[in-house]
């Protein structure tokens, strides 16, 4: 018999952590430093989908895909690895300089941008974390699965460590703030945003490690939770 009040203590969780890190300050903040950035993306794409997956009724699940909307949806076909492919290598060019200076001169394209990785990010997580059981894969399964996840999210984080060690890379965000704020530029626009060791070679080493780490706890605590409710 699955515990009903797992799943709302889960579903509440994850749209209270939703509004922790869009509808909070932390949003604004996070633009300005590497790690506080890579802190929200990683909860809101490895932590908050499938808590929201897992806290999700079944019955409500049933229901919602007979939504007309939906049904044509899912008509796309996007199978889980298919997904987490096109997650990761839209989420790699997403912390390009090329990409985050381009998406940084349009609030709209930018939005969208990281719209289509949360819808995407639910799909990766459903072997996982899939409100319905029988879609979730055997143990062995998950297991290859979370390896796959593992390995094909790395790129994204290496690049910040690469990059720290080669000669760093200007954040883009905070550089368009204080733009429009007409800080000067010989004043070191970024650093003056927040203190040391914000935005240095220190910033973003710790922002590849804490996305590894976030990536590594989402995976675990679905893996620990879906298996829980499925054999329980």
């Amino acid at each position: 018999m699955r515990d009903y009040s797992k799943q709302i203590l889960l579903f509440f969780l994850a749209l209270g952590l939703f509004y922790v890190v869009v509808g909070t300050p932390l949003s604004t903040i996070s633009h300005f430093s590497f790690s506080l950035h890579m802190m929200q993306m990683s909860i809101l794409y490895f932590i908050i989908p499938p808590l929201l997956l897992l806290g999700i009724p079944y019955r409500l699940y049933q229901q919602a895909w007979k939504n007309t909307v939906l049904k044509r949806f899912s008509k796309l076909n996007f199978s889980p690895k298919l997904s987490l492919f096109i997650f990761s290598l839209l989420f790699l060019l997403y912390h390009l300089p090329v990409t985050l200076n381009i998406l940084a001169q349009n609030t709209y394209s930018h939005n969208i941008y990281l719209l289509l990785l949360f819808v995407l990010a639910f799909f990766m997580w459903l072997p996982i974390a899939s409100p319905n059981p029988k879609q979730r894969f055997s143990r062995w399964h998950m297991k290859r699965y979370t390896f796959l996840s593992g390995v094909v999210i790395m790129p994204a984080c290496m690049l910040f460590i690469v990059n720290a060690f080669i000669d760093g890379m200007n954040n883009p965000f905070a550089s368009q703030l204080t733009a429009q704020l007409c800080v000067p530029p010989q004043t070191g626009s970024v650093n003056i945003l927040l203190p040391y060791p914000f935005n240095t070679e220190y910033d973003q080493i710790a922002a590849g490690i804490l996305m590894l780490g976030v990536h590594k706890f989402g995976l675990k605590l679905s893996f620990r939770l879906g298996n829980e409710e499925r054999w329980s």
